[in-house]
């Protein structure tokens, strides 16, 4: 682990590179909880970085007992001016966290790529925090979404699965595709019951903005893209994993 990571900085956009997109919020996270509702189960959730708030506020409609683990204390002060005392919040380290109990679903969306030792977290989450019959939802962002692949062919970034700098300035440490996503969660002793992607994305996200703010977008093109996504798991923009306890 790196001791000198400053996670309050991490959550910030640089002076030259956005790194929280509308796309994110308003597309993404809803097609997300789309994704796993299929696999909820009744009892409590335990979302591992929760950032501001925003989609952990989703999760509320789902389930009466939250738990957020953040390492950022900004990001938590954030998110209890939104949600308040709904949510029980832990501002600590996943690798120091010390949690009360097991929980029925776990959420960890778009942060294992942030791990400096992801096996070594995704093991603690199947030994020691995942209920007995409960639900793991793992997903990461995917190394081989068209986007990036154009971004190569474009000579933006050099491969596939490559961590730019923006993203290594938000504590990116790697970049997933389907096979290595499930090789670490396989090393970790969880059984992956369901495997698939979330929204096919041929743009980047600062396209899909600009798009947003248009009417050349409707409702019907985001659904085909999220039915294509089905299809098509790897030219997703992210990955999704669902996982059981394994022994």
């Amino acid at each position: 682990m790196n001791l000198q990571r400053d996670y309050n900085n991490e959550i910030n956009d640089a002076p030259d590179h956005q790194y929280a997109y509308g796309f994110d919020f308003d597309v993404m996270h809803p097609f997300m909880i789309r994704s796993f509702e299929p696999f909820f189960i009744k009892g409590s959730l335990l979302e591992l970085g929760s950032f501001k708030g925003d989609f952990t506020q989703r999760f509320m409609h789902h389930f009466d007992d939250v738990t957020c683990v953040e390492a950022s204390s900004v990001a938590i002060a954030q998110a209890r001016e939104k949600l308040g005392d709904k949510v029980h919040y832990i501002n600590a380290l996943f690798e120091e966290a010390t949690l009360p109990k097991r929980y029925n679903n776990i959420v960890l969306t778009h942060v294992l790529e942030h791990i400096d030792e992801p096996v070594k977290l995704l093991k603690r989450i199947n030994d020691e925090w995942l209920e007995e019959g409960g639900r793991f939802f793992l997903v990461c962002p995917n190394a081989n979404a068209p986007s990036r692949q154009i971004a190569v062919k474009m000579g933006l970034i050099s491969h596939n699965s490559a961590v730019t700098e923006a993203e290594a300035a938000h504590g990116h440490r790697c970049t997933y595709s389907l096979d290595t996503l499930e090789r670490e969660a396989t090393a970790a002793g969880l059984n992956v019951v369901h495997r698939s992607g979330i929204f096919f994305k041929a743009l980047a996200n600062f396209q899909w903005d600009h798009l947003l703010q248009t009417d050349i977008i409707s409702p019907e093109y985001l659904e085909g893209c999220y039915q294509l996504g089905q299809h098509y798991p790897d030219l997703c923009s992210s990955i999704f994993l669902m996982c059981e306890r394994g022994r």
